[in-house]
């Protein structure tokens, strides 16, 4: 690591039982991920510039199948 000049950051996460605990809420509540846009794989390229430069409200998707 130290020969790459990498950085490592450490990043803060919850317990195992506040994931479980989300996990539940996001069940009981039935939320879903707001889709902005989907792309077929062979659009993947376009994918991306999509989503560098429309500032995206949701999630852009690129479906392998």
């Amino acid at each position: 690591m130290f020969g790459a000049a990498a950085t490592l950051r450490a990043i803060a996460v919850g317990s195992r039982a506040q994931f479980i605990e989300m996990n539940d809420v996001i069940a009981a509540h039935e939320l879903r991920p707001v889709i902005d846009r989907t792309f077929p794989f062979e659009e993947a390229p376009a994918a991306f510039r999509y989503y560098e430069s429309a500032n995206p409200l949701g999630k852009v998707i690129i479906k392998v199948r």
